[in-house]
């Protein structure tokens, strides 16, 4: 899955799972990382014990920004 993919998902939260193929990365190290130091991934995520969620537009402002929130400009 491409992050262009991922802006038109339907669902306003992600998985690990179809944001891993984008940074390149294994589901698990973003499960564990979102679990164990959440801060250090760079965009919001929501732990409900073992499951992560990722609210889809922070994480592609994220990628397209380097920047979680939307950014406007004056």
């Amino acid at each position: 899955m491409t992050l262009t993919d991922l802006e038109l998902f339907p669902r306003e939260w992600l998985t690990a799972a179809p944001i891993a193929p984008v940074l390149g990365t294994d589901p698990n190290l973003i499960r564990y990382q979102a679990q164990h130091r959440p801060e250090k991934l760079g965009f919001p995520v929501v732990v409900l014990g073992s499951r992560v969620k990722i609210p889809k537009m922070p994480f592609v402002n994220f990628m397209r920004r380097g920047t979680a929130t939307d950014v406007q400009e004056a």
